[in-house]
């Protein structure tokens, strides 16, 4: 299937029901310190305290009971986790998460907070695709892949969809963190559908760590990055890029920049301090991208997702 707006526009309402439409927030101070005008998209306050709430409620609720009765299965460093076991406890569905076991603590409680079982492993793709697949062998569970899904893509897509909505006037540049690329495929399907029909044009950039830069590496060379061994702080970002959200970020994105470890710290401390919110460092991503490439957004509207706040306050990066 190939993903449209229209399946994101029906994402949004089936999903609307048990979601928040999250607030955009901007900063005088920060629009100053970094020449351009920032929009947030505080999805750090949505349900499970990030984005992905959206695709796994999509997701779950696009299922038939059958599938649903069997349970459902996923890999995840956190919160696509926390979202699918949010998502299952809705209609009453068990769920089991793989997740890394140097994941957050917290993305860890918060999982089972939700009611799910928790495998840990350890942290490379193949180990947690192995571990899913053992346990699907045993359970006959369903997998809801955490990005690699076109419920998932759609789901995750009605943020950007929301954003543009609030914004007074369309954007020049929309800006999305890329671990797995659910997100910024998403966005990238809504921003340039609603841009065509507006008679204009928004470029869609995805903001990826120096220490995880699959989707760079394969964004510039065509071809899609299968393994590394991620070294950054922002622990959402370091899934390797899905096959399917590949060919859309190649088809319908228009660049992607990559941040250091010290900026992502430093954007992750001015967020704090001048929006008095709470993000993680893989939201803090796309702020630090703004800050180390600044020619790129010089003087222009920047719609930007921030995408979660679930942070270990027992081990903070300053």
């Amino acid at each position: 299937m190939s993903i449209t707006l229209a399946h994101i526009q029906e994402a949004h309402a089936r999903i609307q029901p048990h979601i928040h439409q999250t607030p955009m927030m901007h900063s005088q101070q920060i629009n100053k310190l970094l020449g351009c005008e920032l929009y947030f998209k505080a999805e750090n306050l949505q349900k499970v305290g990030a984005f992905k709430a959206r695709g796994g409620c999509n997701a779950v609720f696009s299922m038939d009971d059958e599938s649903l009765n069997k349970g459902v299965i996923t890999h995840s460093s956190g919160n696509h986790g926390a979202a699918l076991a949010w998502a299952a406890a809705l209609r009453g569905a068990t769920c089991t998460v793989v997740m890394p076991e140097n994941a957050p603590q917290v993305k860890k409680q918060a999982v089972r907070g939700y009611g799910a079982k928790v495998i840990e492993c350890i942290p490379t793709m193949a180990d947690r695709e192995a571990a899913v697949a053992a346990e699907i062998q045993a359970t006959s569970s369903t997998l809801v892949h955490p990005y690699d899904n076109d419920a998932i893509i759609a789901g995750q897509g009605t943020a950007a969809l929301e954003t543009l909505e609030q914004m007074d006037n369309l954007p020049d540049i929309i800006l999305a963190p890329v671990g797995g690329g659910g997100l910024l495929s998403g966005t990238a399907i809504v921003a340039h559908a609603i841009a065509k029909k507006a008679g204009t044009t928004i470029a869609v950039i995805g903001a990826e760590p120096q220490g995880a830069s699959d989707a760079w590496q394969g964004f510039t060379s065509g071809q899609r990055v299968e393994q590394q061994t991620p070294d950054t702080i922002a622990d959402g970002l370091r899934s390797t890029l899905g096959m399917r959200n590949f060919t859309i970020i190649r088809e319908q994105v228009n660049a992607i920049v990559l941040a250091s470890e010290p900026a992502i710290v430093e954007a992750m401390r001015l967020v704090w301090m001048r929006l008095k919110i709470i993000i993680e460092p893989s939201s803090a991503v796309c702020v630090a991208a703004v800050m180390e490439n600044p020619e790129m957004f010089y003087g222009k509207r920047v719609a930007v997702i921030l995408s979660g706040g679930n942070v270990d306050l027992d081990a903070l990066p300053w």
